[in-house]
């Protein structure tokens, strides 16, 4: 088991990597603000299943591999982007059809959950980030799967937490943003927008580290 100065120091930097806004916070906060904190929690609930299968995969040396092969990078990656691209088409273009007052057209729960769920899971980023970081906080003297068992789960606590906070600040921007006329279109191509700012994100900067 890692120890409590091991844990304080980990949870401490994690806390910082949250804090910093990243494609899970803009993902959120896009989906909240157009949908509500419901959609904007559910969101970060499939964001973070996604973050166990990192964890998972990292306990069993996925990762490493990922991180270590060009070929399966790129393909991860290039997946997550084209994946970004199709969320961003579909959300400027579905919903055209008149509503009454304007409304936004809610997405299904289930789907935000799923979209959520798949924008992480192919997220290179966060598979390089369970190689690179989260084994320093390992000591090879222990039982190294426990630790980063110990170690994600208490990652993916810490998520949901910052996350959560993201989708109910966002979701009550949105609230009072969805009084105002002409919004639903405006929602949609926020959400466009967001997709498509996530997709580039992923192409630019989800490199694998030398």
């Amino acid at each position: 088991m890692p120890t409590a100065s091991t844990i304080g120091l980990f949870l401490a930097a994690a806390v910082a990597l949250f804090v910093v806004p990243g494609p899970a916070v803009l993902y959120v906060t896009g989906r909240s603000v157009a949908q509500g904190r419901t959609a904007g929690l559910v969101s970060v609930l499939g964001i973070h299943a996604a973050s166990l299968v990192h964890v998972a995969a990292a306990m069993a040396g996925l990762t490493a591999v990922v991180a270590a092969s060009a070929s399966a990078f790129a393909a991860v990656k290039w997946a997550g982007a084209v994946y970004l691209v199709y969320l961003a088409v579909r959300a400027a273009t579905e919903g055209d059809s008149p509503t009454a007052a304007g409304a936004v057209q809610p997405v299904g729960l289930r789907r935000v959950f799923v979209q959520g769920f798949v924008v992480n899971l192919l997220n290179p980023k966060t598979a390089v980030f369970f190689v690179a970081f989260v084994p320093q906080f390992v000591d090879p003297a222990g039982a190294a799967r426990l630790q980063l068992l110990v170690l994600g789960a208490l990652f993916v606590v810490a998520g949901l937490i910052s996350d959560g906070l993201y989708a109910v600040g966002a979701g009550r921007i949105g609230r009072l943003l969805r009084r105002r006329p002409h919004f639903a279109r405006r929602a949609r191509h926020l959400s466009a927008g967001v997709y498509a700012t996530l997709a580039v994100v992923t192409v630019v900067t989800g490199r694998r580290p030398r």
